[in-house]
């Protein structure tokens, strides 16, 4: 994604719990597998999507641009409360400049990669980093509330400041989130240059063996079934390796061991997808035989601001929307069969833009 709606989703987690395995699969990328790295790896994957597959069979373009996402593989967590602060400081900046997070969570079990915990169990894992992102808000709260406090002079807003500092930390104390603070939107608003990090949107995915994979059971499975629930954090159960055998496979060969397992879909792009669909971002599509595109917009964004997505100019200059729904598209073949029906729509600057909208934008500049 770029400009006016690019998002950067941070992997995070303990150390060897999968992360650089999942940000290659991700990205398609080659950064090194192991435990020791400080610096983080960046890069892009695309979201995967039937209607893209669709678009491009049908119209043959020279180019098939499906909507994308960057993934941050941060270093593994050193937690602060074993007395590394470097190492939980470095991974907080790191988490600081997300806007959401995926845990990665560890249950496969390998003799030759030695947990950082004595045993395993993801939902105590996902406890521990979860709450290094919670003192991590309650000790900028701290600051922020100290220095009003002792300013020279105490003003309206920094009072009011001081009242909403405070009602976050007294709910922070219950082992709470950010997002769990009953707040207005104004007041919410107004706490947004903070960037606390228990209020960013947060993801889990388990690493399973392949064994734990098949029996769909592993360590503390309920628990954090449980855990995650009561967070309103989506959890996925994927098996990197198989993964990883998965994405070296041709398509038929692919097709073959996907429905020996049950799948209808790869665990990595299922991954994309949640981590798409859980930010409230929607694509509408434009197409033809240059390029076939998916273009990612927010949830509620109308017509005249999903045209500056393409162009400045194009929202600038807007005049009208054609909109064309995919799944009429999808049911009747073509674009000639779709306006014979009378389904093609001219929609103006508020048209809220929906998932799958196939549209091209009439401008004058």
């Amino acid at each position: 994604m770029r400009g006016k709606f690019a998002v950067k989703i941070g992997l995070i987690g303990l150390p060897l719990t999968g992360k650089t395995t999942f940000f290659n699969l991700l990205t398609r990328g080659k950064a090194e597998i192991g435990a020791g790295k400080l610096e983080a790896n960046i890069g892009t994957a695309r979201v995967p999507d039937q209607r893209i597959n669709f678009l491009s069979d049908l119209y043959q373009p020279r180019k098939t641009i499906y909507a994308q996402i960057d993934f941050i593989d941060i270093a593994g967590l050193v937690s602060s409360q074993e007395g590394q602060k470097s190492g939980a400081g470095k991974f907080l900046n790191d988490v600081r400049v997300c806007d959401a997070l995926v845990h990665v969570l560890r249950a496969f079990r390998n003799p030759h990669i030695v947990h950082v915990q004595e045993e395993l169990n993801p939902a105590k894992d996902l406890e521990t980093v979860e709450m290094e992102l919670l003192f991590a808000d309650m000790e900028l709260m701290e600051k922020r509330m100290e220095r009003i406090r002792t300013g020279k002079k105490m003003t309206k807003e920094d009072q009011a400041e001081l009242e909403r500092l405070e009602k976050c930390f007294a709910v922070l104390e219950e082992g709470k989130s950010m997002r769990d603070v009953d707040l207005s939107e104004e007041e919410r608003n107004a706490m947004k240059n903070y960037a606390f990090l228990t209020e960013k949107p947060r993801l889990a995915v388990v690493n399973l063996d392949e064994e734990q994979f098949k029996k769909k059971d592993y360590p503390q499975r309920e628990e954090l079934a449980a855990l995650c629930k009561e967070k309103n954090m989506p959890l996925l159960e994927i098996c990197a390796q198989m993964e990883w055998e998965i994405s070296e496979l041709g398509e038929e060969d692919k097709a073959l061991f996907m429905a020996d397992l049950g799948l209808t879909e790869a665990g990595i792009e299922l991954l994309a997808r949640n981590v798409y669909e859980h930010l409230g971002l929607i694509p509408f599509f434009t197409v033809g035989e240059d390029e076939v595109r998916a273009w990612t917009i927010a949830q509620g964004t109308i017509a005249k601001e999903a045209a500056g997505k393409i162009h400045s100019d194009i929202e600038r200059g807007f005049i009208r929307a054609e909109v064309v729904k995919y799944q009429d598209i999808q049911e009747l073949g073509t674009m000639a069969k779709v306006k014979e029906k009378g389904l093609f729509r001219l929609e103006g600057k508020t048209y809220v833009v929906e998932d799958g909208d196939i549209i091209n934008f009439r401008f004058n500049v």
